[in-house]
């Protein structure tokens, strides 16, 4: 929490001095997460922060909606790709900032300053305790593998947690192998794509599928807002935590989520 407090210090700074005393952000976090951080920017700087929060999608929507005409002065959101389609649609400007450059690793900005990795999410293997062996998992590709027909659960090929995992096998394996890939996965199906990733989780849990591909976070959630239904998924699911799920070798595939300056 502290760090997250530092990037947001760090990212909203430069902007104060168009902004006033107030900053508008729009946010894909949920208030109640982000909330206290703000707050706690507000107490330090003095800056008032007026947060709308929505959906990833919804907000890029309003902002293509609203253009320059936006109040929003910050967007937040989740997964390199709704950031690459922010800038991509003219939706950031620039923001250079020395300060951002030296805590903000290369890998987790875009070159040209549009927007800033704050966090990162992996996108790993979950199994059934009862019925996967640790020994059996090892990469992403093998999951498209035979022995995983209709064992595996993954949400539609329409999330953007997906294609980032994808595009992250496209460079790994080449364009080719990718999709032959995509073709294993879904023939491996244990039922239609459907909910998000802690639906995936879930499912595995009460043995719909053996395995499934899911964010690391949700699981920490359990399959609710909490309660006793945490503690019966951590008994029937597990993520696999091996130190790699690429045959390259590389490591899990991971997606940051961060922010930028919104239109000029």
């Amino acid at each position: 929490m502290v760090r997250w407090i530092t990037y947001l210090l760090l990212l909203f700074s430069p902007l104060t001095a168009l902004a006033g005393e107030e900053i508008n952000v729009y946010s894909a976090r949920q208030e109640h997460l982000i909330r206290p951080l703000l707050d706690d920017f507000t107490a330090k700087s003095g800056i008032t922060v007026n947060l709308l929060t929505g959906d990833a999608d919804q907000l890029l929507a309003r902002l293509r909606s609203e253009q320059a005409a936006t109040p929003a002065d910050v967007l937040l959101t989740s997964d390199v790709g709704r950031l690459l389609a922010a800038k991509a649609e003219g939706m950031l400007q620039p923001l250079a900032s020395p300060v951002l450059d030296a805590n903000i690793p290369l890998a987790l900005r875009d070159p040209e300053h549009m927007w800033f990795g704050l966090t990162l999410r992996a996108r790993v293997i979950f199994y059934a305790k009862d019925r996967v062996k640790p020994s059996e998992l090892s990469t992403y590709e093998a999951l498209a593998e035979p022995v995983w027909r209709k064992r595996l659960c993954i949400r539609s090929s329409g999330n953007v947690y997906n294609q980032s995992l994808l595009a992250a096998l496209i460079l790994n394996v080449g364009a080719q192998n990718a999709e032959a890939w995509a073709s294993g996965i879904v023939a491996n199906m244990a039922r239609r794509p459907q909910g998000g990733d802690r639906d995936q989780i879930r499912a595995v849990a009460a043995g719909q599928c053996d395995v499934a591909l899911a964010n690391t976070y949700y699981y920490g959630g359990g399959p609710g807002s909490g309660g006793s239904g945490g503690a019966v998924l951590a008994r029937s699911a597990r993520a696999r935590g091996a130190r790699q799920h690429f045959r390259s070798g590389r490591a899990s595939s991971c997606s940051p989520s961060g922010g930028g300056a919104c239109f000029p």
